[in-house]
């Protein structure tokens, strides 16, 4: 991102953010704390498992408009969408949130909230 250090109270990173764009999660979890002051929050989100049928529903609208490739459906499950044009969509889990925020010393607060997605949060040192 291109924002000084130390630039933001709270930093957000919603849903298709950090599951639907080809990054390196743990970086962009890194470059949320550089940006955000030391007290600060930072929170992320991805879907839940039972919220899977309303995501495919969501993308494949998309899709059907062209918005993005056709969906791989052999390839897609399991929380991750596929389309035949490379286009990868996956989640975060509450085990792949606790080992990013381990791996960055950071103590995350993970909430689910109604059954559709999944809230890392934490405070930056």
């Amino acid at each position: 991102m291109g924002f000084r250090d130390r630039t933001f109270d709270l930093t957000i990173c919603v849903q298709n953010g950090i599951c639907a764009f080809a990054v390196d999660q743990q970086q962009l979890f890194r470059e949320a704390i550089r940006v955000t002051r030391s007290g600060g929050l930072v929170m992320f989100s991805s879907y839940t498992p039972q919220f899977w049928e309303h995501r495919l529903e969501w993308f494949e609208i998309r899709s059907a408009h062209h918005l993005i490739g056709e969906i791989d459906h052999q390839a897609t499950g399991n929380g991750i969408i596929v389309c035949k044009d490379g286009f990868r969509a996956t989640t975060a889990d509450r085990p792949s949130f606790e080992k990013l925020a381990a791996s960055l010393e950071v103590i995350p607060r993970i909430t689910e909230v109604d059954g559709s997605s999944l809230f890392c949060e934490f405070v930056v040192p």
